[in-house]
């Protein structure tokens, strides 16, 4: 049984974890916001300088240096942090359109504006399928990796990877219902008819390969990256092992099996 995967996504509360690839459960958190009012009036972003202070400062009991040190020492590597507030006050300020998902893995937070993930940039979408030709691959990695940052260059990037899917298909990757038609008269599997049905519809046939469309969103691109990997497992991968499986076969048994096929082609 293949294992479950599925792109993160701010409509969803199980996906796959930005930052350590696990699909497990997320937690969304809503924020609020506190006018900073320190002497400075500046967020407080403290480096190695400001522990040795708070270490050296005798006005503060051991404790108190203890627990800045620890704190200080946390915000270091620059991760977003969701600690919980002992002595909490309500807030007037509410923060909208910025959203935090924590991982129940590797308890990791990955920061979201509006519905696309901001941090940590990371590519997105399903591995492609190893069979893939280069210039076919190369389109789909390079998707994948600006999934999170533009869902419609993605997009863009993944149609016209199966433009050129088609070709390596021996079809004229020129207009994908031309082709659709070509692959069902060389007996396309039904399955896969409906695939590249849906590539057409759902990639938008008015849109050319490469340009962008204006509705094309997360949801879109994702589709779009299951049906590539769908389409080649079928008219790449199938056949492929298929014919290794044959090639195994011992050759008298080969010879007679093709020595059967030929008989009854001419019958």
């Amino acid at each position: 049984m293949p294992k479950k995967s599925a792109l993160a996504s701010i409509r969803e509360v199980a996906f796959d974890c930005l930052h350590c690839g696990s699909y497990t459960t997320h937690t969304w958190f809503d924020l609020w916001a506190n006018v900073v009012s320190n002497e400075t009036r500046t967020p407080i972003v403290p480096d190695h300088a400001s522990i040795e202070k708070v270490r050296a400062d005798i006005d503060l009991s051991k404790d108190a240096r203890d627990f800045y040190a620890d704190y200080f020492a946390r915000l270091l590597p620059g991760l977003v942090l969701i600690d919980k507030l002992p002595d909490s006050k309500y807030t007037s300020h509410s923060v909208e359109n910025l959203h935090l998902s924590k991982c129940y893995a590797c308890q990791k937070v990955s920061v979201w504006v509006y519905d696309k993930p901001l941090f940590p940039v990371a590519s997105g979408g399903p591995p492609p399928n190893p069979d893939l030709p280069d210039t076919v691959r190369l389109d789909y990695e390079e998707a994948a990796r600006i999934l999170n940052l533009s869902p419609r260059g993605s997009a863009a990037l993944l149609r016209l990877a199966i433009q050129k899917l088609c070709v390596h298909l021996k079809e004229k990757g020129k207009n994908l219902d031309d082709d659709i038609a070509s692959l069902v008269k060389k007996s396309l599997a039904p399955l896969i008819q409906k695939a590249l049905d849906g590539v057409r519809v759902i990639g938008n046939e008015a849109v050319h390969p490469g340009t962008l469309d204006l509705k094309d969103d997360l949801d879109t691109a994702a589709t779009l990256f299951k049906l590539v990997n769908i389409i080649a497992e079928q008219m790449i991968s199938n056949p492929k092992h298929v014919e290794e499986m044959y090639q195994k076969l011992p050759e008298a048994k080969r010879k007679a099996i093709e020595k059967r096929d030929g008989q009854s082609s001419k019958s």
